[in-house]
This record gives C-alpha cells, structure tokens and sequence, in this order.
C-alpha cells in the first residue's frame, strides 16, 4: 500500500472514531472511543509534523483519561428504592422508553407492568437511571419481566449496583424468561445461567 495513503487512511480513522464517539450516549463509552480516536489522530499530526494539532489532541487524550480515572475512582452515585407498578414516574419513564423496552423486551406487555408487586427504581445522581419490574414468586425470589437501564446508564455499573441492594433487601434469587438475544448478552456477562425454565442469578 502507499505510504502516502496509509497516513492519509490513520488521519480517517482517527476523525471518524472522535466522531463516532459524540454519538454515544454513555459518557464512559464516549470518553474511551474518544481517547482512542484522540490517539489516533495524535500519530497522526505527529507523522505530518502538524505540531500544534498534536498538542491539542494529546492534551484532549490526558482531560479524557482524567475524567474516565474520576468515573472509575468515584463511580457513579446511585440510589435504589421501591415502588409499585403504578407510581406516576415509573408509567411516564415506561412510557418514554417504550419502544427502546420493546426492543429488549419485545414480549412485554407494558400496560400489564401496573400490577406488578416487584418494581425497584434506580437514579443516578438526579437522574432516572434504570428499573427492575417482575413479581415475587417466593419472598426472596423474583420474576422478572423488565430489568432496564436508559441508555446513559448503560453499563454493568448499574446492574451491579442494582443486584448488590436487592441482595441486602433480602432477594436471593432473580429468575427470567428473556427473548431478546440483545439482553441475553448483557444477561450472560451479569452472571445469570441459562436454564430450561430461562435465565437465573442466584444473589
């Protein structure tokens, strides 16, 4: 390949990656691509000898690994409490969200969620971020139908936070029927086991 052109191709993928990373909603998932893009395009300026650029974008890749450090050495301020299927809140976020629930969630029946007697809210900082609804079977284990999280709070941050309370409060066992390949996923790096009857995580 040309030389000339490989440069040309680094320079590409630097902006495209620093691009790509102000479409992301998640702000760690943001500040990582941007680092990467950010390095990227550091080599990049060097190799053309365009100093002044590369000083700016090593500067944005030191600001982006100092916030991304804060994020990890503080986390993030989450506080869990429990309501009913009818709290006002929870029906405008459901509501909201719907589309983006059904996508994970394609089965539910987001009306049949009002009647819930399992139903957990989680904010981070001021901030809505995520919900668990299902009904207790036992007193100590739940049904899941929805365990969602707003795209911001889209990390296993929230999931561990969230399962680490329910285990204070009691709840030893979380069991789900899930359908969306998408969610199996993220299911599967939580620690649930895949079983006939679904998915189960033991508290």
């Amino acid at each position: 390949m040309d030389t000339k052109l490989l440069i040309e191709l680094i320079g590409y993928l630097g902006s495209l990656l620093v691009v790509i990373s102000m479409l992301m909603t998640s702000l760690t998932k943001l500040r990582i691509v941007n680092t990467i893009g950010g390095v990227i395009f550091t080599i990049y300026a060097l190799i053309i000898q365009s100093y002044p650029t590369a000083i700016m974008n090593l500067c944005l890749v030191i600001i982006n690994l100092y916030r991304l450090y804060q994020i990890r050495k503080s986390g993030p301020h989450y506080q869990m409490y429990e309501t009913t299927g009818k709290d006002t809140s929870l029906q405008y976020l459901v509501e909201y969200y719907k589309s983006d629930i059904l996508h994970f969630f394609p089965d539910t029946d987001t009306e049949a969620l009002k009647e819930c007697n399992a139903v957990f809210m989680v904010v981070g900082e001021t901030t809505p971020a995520g919900f668990l609804i299902g009904n207790r079977i036992e007193a100590d284990t739940i049904d899941v139908i929805v365990d969602y999280s707003t795209p911001r709070y889209r990390d296993t941050s929230l999931g561990k936070y969230l399962y680490e309370e329910l285990s204070k409060r009691g709840i030893r066992k979380l069991r789900f029927a899930v359908s969306s390949v998408d969610h199996e996923g993220y299911m599967k790096k939580m620690g649930f086991t895949s079983t006939v009857d679904g998915f189960i995580k033991e508290l």
